[in-house]
């Protein structure tokens, strides 16, 4: 096992370490929110770690290529999930609103379910992320720590952050449309 594996599987157990502070703060119990919050960071910069790591030290894997998109996608939709909920619950100035995470969590679903049918249709299957993928990465992120911290100024990166997911999922779409029609992986 690599060290950018063991990396990502620290990642995937931060997950239920995340939902449970979530789950346990409330009003009274402020440090489980920035508890949250820190755990949230710490995973997202590993993310950025073991996908160096893996790149520049020859440590890509197959387990890799299938855990680090698990460990991101668990982590973000955990993240808008809770967020929203405890945003509500507890009536935070700021809340992520529905329309956000429906719009978050349809694109990645739908991104999820289209190189499914493409590794089912082809075998091995490559991805390369875009400048549009990596802004939509960063300002979804951003839209996270926004709320955790109640930036008021949050709902002008909500648009923002919109925008770029739906060019990121349309040119993603488009590829995976390009690559089935063309017979390429």
């Amino acid at each position: 096992m690599t060290l950018a594996n063991k990396i990502t599987i620290a990642r995937i157990i931060a997950v239920p370490v995340f939902i449970a502070l979530m789950l346990y703060y409330t009003p009274g119990h402020d440090e489980f929110r920035w508890a949250a919050l820190t755990v949230y960071i710490i995973a997202e910069i590993s993310d950025v770690v073991d996908g160096y790591i893996a790149r520049n030290f020859k440590q890509k894997t197959l387990a890799g290529s299938i855990l680090d998109p698990f460990a991101d996608k668990a982590l973000f939709i955990s993240a808008l999930l809770c967020l929203y909920h405890v945003g509500h619950e507890a009536s935070w100035a700021v809340q992520l609103p529905l329309w956000l995470v429906v719009a978050f969590i349809a694109r990645d679903t739908i991104l999820v379910l289209g190189s499914l049918l493409l590794q089912i249709h082809f075998g091995a299957l490559e991805i390369k992320p875009n400048i549009w993928g990596k802004l939509t990465a960063f300002l979804q992120v951003a839209c996270v720590v926004a709320v955790f911290v109640q930036w008021h100024m949050a709902l002008w990166m909500w648009w923002a952050a919109l925008g770029v997911t739906i060019i990121s999922g349309i040119i993603y779409m488009h590829e995976g449309i390009k690559r089935l029609n063309n017979g390429r992986h």
